[in-house]
């Protein structure tokens, strides 16, 4: 089943794949090995990015960047990379389409998950799909896995993780929570 959705993904990317041509689009197809065709990733701890807001991309790529942000392996690659560079990049991904990649789980846990999801509706919308501005990403059909880590961080005081309201919301969820809420949108497809 796993190898048939990564295909039906990769067929999708592929098929939609715009002529590369330029400057912009030549960096853009260095961000394909890990986050997919189109922006669309077919791994687990790695998050799809196309059809992220412009200003979304732009203020997490500068973040990475400048250390504001922490990733293990993002701010050495955008470490290279010109303000200018990155805002185009931010550009052309936010124009690709949105793709969830909907994950199935227990209708147990997506209960629990939805339960525990309120404060994240406040900025995400309820099912993901509707942030509430242009500095807030969907995370509707986005990783379980990268969503709980990305979660995880927040959770860690030690972690350089720039969104208080994020750090906040995420330290008043239950423990036992955290990998539910991950999965719930998760398998929201809209």
């Amino acid at each position: 089943m796993r190898n048939k959705l990564m295909m039906a993904l990769a067929v999708i990317g592929f098929a939609a794949t715009p002529v590369l041509a330029g400057p912009t689009e030549d960096l853009a197809r260095t961000c394909n090995a890990c986050h997919g065709l189109n922006g669309v990733s077919v791994g687990p701890s790695m998050p799809s990015i196309g059809g992220l807001s412009e200003t979304y991309l732009k203020n997490v790529m500068l973040q990475w960047k400048s250390g504001e942000r922490y990733s293990a392996t993002m701010g050495r690659h955008f470490k290279g990379y010109s303000d200018a560079e990155l805002a185009a990049l931010a550009s052309y991904f936010s124009k690709l389409p949105w793709v969830p990649v909907v994950q199935q789980a227990d209708a147990k846990v997506i209960a629990q998950g939805k339960d525990a999801s309120e404060r994240c509706e406040t900025c995400h919308g309820a099912t993901g799909s509707e942030p509430d501005d242009e500095e807030t990403p969907k995370i509707n059909g986005q990783w379980a896995q990268y969503m709980h880590l990305e979660l995880m961080k927040y959770r860690t005081g030690a972690v350089p993780m720039p969104h208080k309201k994020m750090r906040n919301n995420s330290n008043k969820l239950d423990e036992a929570d955290v990998a539910a809420v991950a999965k719930y949108f998760a398998a929201q497809p809209k």
